[in-house]
């Protein structure tokens, strides 16, 4: 993954991946000891998959979890990061 996404599978991402049907997901994600993978089969339905134009997609939190509960997370409203105002 690391030369194909140029992405460290250490680094606690989390790498999804969906098979030919796109009813069923597999993600691998580092939990600090060790390589952990997860699968998913929906019982109706199909997982809305973005389209990578090079390779690697980033989403939000609020997106990865539509995505992982079959939901259309196209439809996610995502806000710019809000920064903390600091104390005068």
């Amino acid at each position: 993954m690391r030369n194909i996404l140029q992405l460290d599978p250490f680094s606690g991402a989390v790498f999804l991946f969906r098979g030919k049907r796109g009813d069923r997901l597999k993600a691998l994600v580092w939990d600090g000891s060790g390589l952990c993978l997860y699968a998913k089969r929906l019982e109706r339905g199909k997982f809305v998959w973005p389209r990578a134009h090079e390779g690697a997609l980033r989403l939000s939190a609020a997106q990865l979890a539509m995505l992982l509960e079959g939901l259309n997370w196209k439809q996610a409203i995502v806000h710019d990061e809000v920064i903390a105002p600091s104390l005068a």
